[in-house]
């Protein structure tokens, strides 16, 4: 969104595999230690959580979120979808299909349904829309890095099209190509 959006920022890394999202510090400004978090330099304001930093940003700069009624609450809607969905789900078959196979059948199969559910709710709503709440907004800014990890989620595109569509569409935009390498990792953007 930082790149969308053209502000200046300073990237402060947190390695949450040396358990520095504990630091007193850091849980000053987020305080259920988890990443992202902003402070703006501009107000003094942090917060933490990713949909609260993407509505502050939107409304800040006046980008990604349009006003007119009820095209705001289309994107809030689908906002919410991946809040509650894609985030908490998605990262669930990343823990247990991905990085702990074979600790639970029960575990690996019911996410595993579960991201397939998921991809098919964003299938059929991009079946109507080039984005899901019409125009590109801080919703599919929120959605796309988790359908990114597709390789993790025991899906194909080729079941999706219109997921697959949407994905290629975004990853070529110029400033999310500058924002996947965010910390710097060196990977390219997954294609399908």
């Amino acid at each position: 969104m930082l790149e969308e959006v053209g502000l200046p920022y300073r990237l402060h890394p947190i390695d949450i595999t040396k358990g520095e999202q504990l630091d007193p510090d850091f849980l000053k400004i987020a305080p259920n230690n988890k990443i992202p978090a902003i402070i703006d330099t501009d107000t003094g304001l942090h917060l933490m959580e990713s949909g609260a930093i993407l509505l502050y940003l939107a409304e800040k700069t006046g980008k990604f979120w349009p006003q007119d009624f009820p095209t705001k609450w289309r994107v809030v809607e689908w906002l919410m979808w991946q809040m509650g969905g894609p985030g908490p789900f998605l990262g669930q078959v990343h823990h247990f299909v991905q990085f702990n196979p074979g600790k639970s059948a029960y575990a690996e199969e019911r996410y595993a349904k579960e991201a397939q559910r998921l991809w098919g709710v964003l299938d059929r709503r991009l079946a109507e829309v080039d984005y899901v709440a019409g125009d590109y907004s801080i919703a599919d800014i929120a959605i796309w890095p988790w359908i990114a990890r597709f390789a993790w989620q025991r899906v194909s595109f080729a079941d999706y099209p219109n997921v697959k569509r949407w994905y290629l569409a975004i990853a070529e935009r110029p400033a999310v190509e500058r924002g996947w390498n965010v910390p710097p990792r060196g990977d390219p953007i997954p294609m399908p």
